[in-house]
Order: C-alpha cells, then structure tokens, then sequence
C-alpha cells in the first residue's frame, strides 16, 4: 500500500472535511437555537408559516396562556353588542372569596362600596392575570363559568385548533378551584394544548382582535379595588420595556404568561419589526426568566433569518397564461393579472427558490373553462400562488399557503342578440366544413 506524505495528507483530508460538509448541509441556525423548552414554534402572523418547530404537537398543560381563549370571547361579546366596556359586572361570592387567595395573580374584588366595569377587569386579566376577574367575565357573558367552558370548546373547534381541551376559564389547576370548577370536569383536570394550538389561538386572536395588544402591551397599571385600595399591576410579560431590563426586547407588546406546577413557565409571544409580525410559543421551560430567555432565541432566529420580499410585482402576468376565454361577451378573451403584489416571508438569500403558479377557480367558469359575461374589471378567477423549491413549507393549516387574487384586466359586456346569431350561424357552417373535410380527408387516408 502506498501511504500519502504529510503535506498529502493533511490536503487530502481537508478536501474529505470540505466535501461531507457541501454534501451535509444541516440547519445550522435552527440547530444553534438548543432551546431550553420541551416544546416550541414560531410563526409569521400574517400568512400563518410555520419557521421553527420543535415538539409542536405534543399536548401539554397550559396554565393562563388558556386566557387567551377567554380574551378571545370577551372580545366577541363586546363586537357584538352582548356585552360592554363600561357595563358593570357582579361579583359572585366564590369569585370575591378567589380573588382574596394572594397565592393566586389575582386583583381583590368587593361586592360592597365599589363596582367594576368590563373594562377594569379586562385589564386585571390581560395585564395581571387575574383569576378571579376572569371568572367574573365569563359568568357574565355565559351565565355560569360551566357553559363559558363549554363555549370556549365550541370556538376552539371553529378556529380548528384540534388537539385542545378547556376545563376551566383561567388555566388554573382545577384542585385549585377547591371544588368550584365547571361542571363535568375533573378534580385534577387542566387544561392542554400543543405548541401548534396555541399558535393557532394566538393566530386568530391577533386577526380577528388586534386591539387586544392595546391593553398587553400596557407594562404597568393601577387597579382600584376598593376605595382606598390600589393594587399595582405589573405585566408578567417581562420582555416588555421597563419591567425587567434584562429581558427588554424591541417590538414585543404581547401576549400571555402561564405557570402552573404541572406546566411549568410557559410563554406565548409576539413581536413587530420592520412591518414582519412573529408569533412565539414556549412551552414547559424551568424557570421564569427561561421563558423569556428561550423566546428571545426564537424572536432573534425569525428576525435574522426571515424577510417579507415581494417575489412578484402587482399585475403580474403568467406567462402563456395571459388570457382566459369568454363566452357570451363581446370580447371572445379576457387578460388577467395579479391584484396585488405576491410577497411573502422567506429566508434571507433564498428569493429565487420560489416559483408562481396560476390556479383557475372552476366555480367561477362554465364547464369548457370559459368565464361567462358579462363581468366587471377586477373580477376574480382564481389565485396566483408560490412553490418553494427548497426547504418543505408548512402553515399552521392545512390550507394557508402564500398567494394573491387573479383578477380580469378590463370589464366585458354580454355579446347582442345579432353578435349571437351570427357566432351561431358561424359555428354551425364551421362544423359542417370541418365534417366534410374529415370526410375528403377519409378517402384518401
């Protein structure tokens, strides 16, 4: 056997180390994050893309990040008129008698000598977790926290978030509810999500209720509990500016702590930058600062590593696609193009990794893919919508994908009766022409 000398052989093997790592290319950013949390996700706010995961469907506890869900109904029952801000709600006496339980974040409530609105105690909840606050709302908007359970169940199955059940408005262990909690509950129920669930919660609340970062970006607020008795209110959200330096973070301004023992300290965040809004959940991390420490990891890998990049201009037409047929229009075509720019958040180096493709909507044409007049300009037909040929994609839901309206280029007209007839005349005389020279062409073939 012939052996290298060392100058041959240290080449050879650099080139050995050089070629394993062009071959293996592994994520290295993902891999550098070694997050501290069983499990994780990070999502861009706006489509619902998915740019980290890791145990995302495992169903863990998830203490008062479940307060998201009762956010999520009280601001339904105030777009909808059922309830009010400044409507003033009873206090139960199991809700007085929790809300003096120190051990629990709470604000204490009195039936006597002062009366709170929806909006005081909305605020407790949002900013302070209040726990006794919570249940106070939820009895007023369902009657009972039982059936408010019960509705919080309904909605999770209509935000489709799957693997989720709800046991209690707060997120409290239900032992801790010394026997209160809803009916149909067990004594040592709690309620569980998946990393991805939350997301999805998170999702929809951040769309269909924006203004709820109005009140969790809020750092610090008194709460007037009695006549003389102001309860100062930190926000458990740490990240924001001026609670704990340490932890301060540019452009977070939500959005729900939990702790129990159960589901140790978890965190679902969200932050702004540069027009790119993130989604952040952390789940069962050791201590309360990890859960702000593991988000910063997840904040800081989205923001420097992902853009928003307009891949394709507004009015964008696809090649050899430029058109789609008419019928019973003046017109026998129509053009179409993009109504609105294709963005999307992509990796940073990685925009010509995507490809657009046109994806007709058939209800929209008649059973020969023509499109019927008459019709108006800005017409939708279909979507324009983008392929990686990278890394695989995915969305909080089975259905999101990047993509923008197809729309008709100008309006066209229903064609007159004459118009009509004469096309009919014309395709009646072309068919007889195109049979018989079919047959001419039989007799020589």
């Amino acid at each position: 056997m012939k052996f290298l000398g060392n100058k041959q052989w240290v080449a050879a093997f650099m080139a050995i180390l050089l070629t394993a790592s062009l071959i293996v290319q592994p994520n290295t950013v993902e891999a550098a994050l070694d997050l501290e949390a069983e499990s994780a996700i990070l999502v861009d706010a706006e489509s619902g893309k998915v740019l980290y995961q890791k145990n995302i469907d495992a169903i863990l506890p998830t203490a008062s990040m479940t307060k998201m869900m009762s956010e999520y109904l009280i601001l339904e029952a105030i777009d909808e008129g059922r309830i009010s801000w400044d409507q003033q709600v009873p206090i139960s006496d199991w809700v007085r008698t929790l809300s003096h339980q120190t051990a629990l974040s709470n604000v204490p409530l009195r039936q006597d000598l002062v009366t709170y609105s929806v909006r005081e105690l909305y605020e407790s909840v949002a900013i302070y977790s209040a726990n006794a606050s919570t249940i106070a709302l939820a009895e007023l908007i369902a009657g009972s926290e039982t059936e408010f359970v019960n509705q919080m169940n309904e909605k999770g199955a209509e935000l489709g978030l799957e693997d989720y059940e709800f046991v209690n408005s707060t997120g409290l262990n239900n032992r801790d509810l010394q026997g209160n909690h809803p009916d149909g509950t067990g004594d040592e129920a709690e309620n569980m999500m998946s990393a991805r669930a939350t997301a999805k919660l998170a999702y929809a609340l951040l769309r269909d209720y924006p203004e709820v970062l109005d009140t969790a970006s809020i750092p610090m607020k008194d709460f007037q509990a009695g006549p003389d008795e102001v309860i100062p209110m930190e926000n458990w959200n740490w990240m924001l500016s001026s609670i704990r330096p340490q932890h301060d973070y540019d452009g977070i301004d939500g959005l729900k702590t939990g702790y129990t023992s159960a589901a140790g300290n978890a965190f679902t965040g969200t932050a702004e930058r540069d027009g790119l809004r993130l989604i952040s959940v952390v789940m069962r991390t050791d201590t309360r600062d990890d859960r702000f420490n593991e988000t910063r990891k997840l904040m800081d890998y989205g923001f420097n590593n992902f853009s928003t990049v307009d891949l394709y201009d507004d009015g964008y037409v696809v090649e050899g696609e430029e058109t789609v047929p008419v019928v019973g229009g003046k017109e026998r075509e129509v053009s179409i193009s993009s109504s609105e720019a294709l963005s999307a958040v992509v990796r940073n180096g990685q925009d010509d990794q995507y490809s657009a493709t046109l994806v007709l909507d058939q209800d929209k044409l008649n059973k020969d893919g023509e499109l019927v007049a008459p019709f108006e300009a800005g017409e939708a037909v279909g979507s324009l919508t983008l392929t990686s040929e990278g890394e695989d994609e995915q969305f909080l839901y089975a259905d999101q994908q990047d993509g923008v309206t197809m729309v008709t280029d100008t309006a066209v007209e229903e064609a007159g009766w004459f118009t009509k007839m004469m096309r009919g005349i014309g395709g009646f005389f072309s068919g007889i022409w195109n049979a018989a020279v079919n047959t001419v062409s039989g007799w020589f073939s």
